[in-house]
């Protein structure tokens, strides 16, 4: 069966970093885009970042642009999210999520159980 175990939150400083990785199993990894989805409290899920089956092509939200830094190790069947100059509004439930595709879409067929980041001074 499909698994994504999400691994790294924490609490962090704003302005600090933190590596997330989600650890995916059950099915052939490098024949998906996958992709990071957040929720903060009390709102909706927020598409956060994606990437390519090889990750020649990552693609992120507006805010995050410049801060957070996709990537995989396909050998390894594991996705990374590299956060850095973390803010307050960044504080949330960070989960991965597989595509249905090669390529990022808005379409996800499964997710992890998440992990919270906490952004707090």
């Amino acid at each position: 069966e499909v698994q994504l175990v999400e691994s790294g939150g924490g609490l962090v400083q704003p302005g600090g970093s933190l590596r997330l990785s989600c650890a995916a199993s059950g099915f052939t990894f490098d024949d998906y885009a996958m992709s990071w989805v957040r929720q903060a409290p009390g709102k909706g899920l927020e598409w956060v970042s994606a990437i390519s089956w090889n990750g020649d092509s990552t693609y992120y939200a507006e805010s995050m642009k410049g801060r957070f830094t996709i990537s995989r190790d396909n050998a390894k069947n594991t996705l990374y999210l590299q956060m850095n100059s973390l803010k307050s509004e960044d504080a949330a439930v960070y989960y991965c999520a597989k595509n249905d595709g090669v390529v990022p879409g808005r379409r996800y067929d499964y997710w992890g159980q998440g992990t919270q980041v906490t952004v707090s001074s």
